[in-house]
């Protein structure tokens, strides 16, 4: 069977695959505002989740 897939899938995937790095910049960003207890409390740091890149919420 051929493993080679449809350009509607590709964009889908790529779409899909960048909208998942943007929410999960956005929920990063939200944690970061818990204090480091809180962050601790369930199982993150905040270098973690500053490295996994963070945007600002408004």
């Amino acid at each position: 069977m051929s493993a080679k897939r449809g350009f509607f899938r590709n964009a889908m995937d790529a779409l899909m695959d960048a909208r998942q790095r943007q929410v999960r910049r956005y929920v990063n960003g939200a944690l970061l505002m818990l204090d480091d207890e809180t962050l601790r409390a369930h199982g993150y740091t905040r270098e973690e989740l500053r490295r996994n890149g963070a945007s600002t919420i408004y």
